[in-house]
């Protein structure tokens, strides 16, 4: 007989995104002789990680869905799947696969949890409309950090309990495997020299990761200290406009674009310092891998990146509107290599201790277990 607690994560897409590249890791981390879980999503054309998810022995379907209009009229779908596989417990992500998993809480009355990754504030007033309406809906409310909480709390002031649980990364996936960072592969493919100091981030190319003023930060750094390098990995809706940008500062031959990678372990190891320029954040995996790799990190206090960071201890960070000040703490941090390596060593410390994929996932399954007694 088959006692396994079955949980259906929902989502809309399996695209590399910080959300969607939590639910293989985690998976990999859970205790599958107590829980069985299931996946679906919504757009086929986003199914990066259906090969991951499976391999790790998640079940995955997807329901196509071309606009958010129609992923909601999925619904019965997922009924009929909850049904079909006793499903006990849905974990939504994001606000659209929320609402549909709110629709399918009150047809069925299946405990759903709703896990937000990002400020309330920075939705479209639509989303937050239909966000407030219906966010009591479900059994319990999620923020991957308390910034993200607070938020939740201040701008829905919802009935159901929010409690945070704090986005966490595999210490022991990414993990620096050597120290020689002048012979990294990475570093070869692009003929970037074994003494430049390489400075990285990884994102998707959204407005909120002002990946232009990133660009920015780092022409005006190499104007003074020709020595440092960039390398951007990730893709997105504003791809043209940052290859023009690129082009506009002269960045060619300094500043690389790496595009979407299905491994980003090797980029990280090349980098010397990882720099974030966002306006706003939930908690960004990107940055947990980067200093679990032993980067240096560079960062506006957008969101959450303030409750991983602190100032001067584990890193440098600046105001988000301050974000020019990075170039000037990037040269400095590239002209002294004992303070490089004193943020690097603190770096990998602070998320070792306080933001592993462990403690994360112990407790997810806790909060599980509690939902369906």
């Amino acid at each position: 007989m088959n006692t396994k607690v079955k949980v259906l994560h929902i989502i809309k897409s399996l695209g590399r995104g910080g959300a969607e590249m939590l639910l293989p890791e985690t998976l990999k981390q859970h205790n599958q002789n107590q829980f069985e879980f299931h996946y679906i999503y919504f757009l086929p054309w986003k199914d990066q990680l259906v090969a991951t998810i499976e391999s790790e022995g998640g079940k995955v379907i997807c329901l196509p869905a071309k606009n958010n209009l129609q992923l909601l009229f999925q619904f019965y779908k997922i009924i009929s799947y909850c049904k079909q596989n006793h499903i006990q417990l849905i974990h939504a992500h994001l606000p659209w696969a929320g609402f549909v998993s709110r629709i399918v809480y009150l047809f069925t009355k299946i405990p759903t949890i709703y896990t937000e990754h990002n400020l309330q504030e920075r939705y479209h007033f639509i989303t937050k409309i239909i966000n407030k309406f219906s966010y009591n809906f479900q059994t319990l409310g999620i923020g991957v950090s308390e910034d993200v909480t607070a938020s939740i709390k201040k701008n829905i002031n919802p009935k159901i309990i929010v409690t945070t649980v704090l986005n966490g990364v595999n210490t022991s996936k990414f993990y620096r495997d050597s120290v020689d960072v002048g012979n990294n592969t990475i570093r070869k493919q692009y003929s970037i020299p074994k003494e430049a100091f390489l400075v990285g981030t990884v994102a998707v190319f959204r407005f909120q990761k002002r990946l232009d003023l990133w660009m920015e930060i780092l022409a005006e750094a190499i104007a003074i200290n020709p020595n440092i390098y960039g390398i951007i990995i990730g893709a997105g809706p504003l791809e043209a406009a940052l290859l023009d940008k690129h082009k506009t500062l002269g960045l060619e031959g300094n500043v690389f674009f790496a595009g979407l990678q299905s491994s980003v372990k090797p980029y990280y190891e090349a980098m010397d310092a990882f720099m974030m320029s966002s306006s706003f954040e939930g908690l960004p995996i990107a940055l947990l891998e980067a200093m679990s790799m032993e980067c240096a990190i560079l960062s506006t206090d957008a969101g959450g990146i303030k409750e991983v960071l602190r100032n001067d201890v584990d890193g440098l960070v600046v105001s988000v509107d301050d974000w020019k000040l990075l170039s000037a703490l990037l040269v400095d941090l590239s002209t002294h290599s004992e303070k490089l390596i004193a943020f690097q060593t603190q770096s990998r410390k602070r998320v070792v201790s306080t933001f592993s994929i462990e403690a994360m996932v112990s407790q997810l399954e806790t909060l599980y277990l509690e939902q369906i007694v």
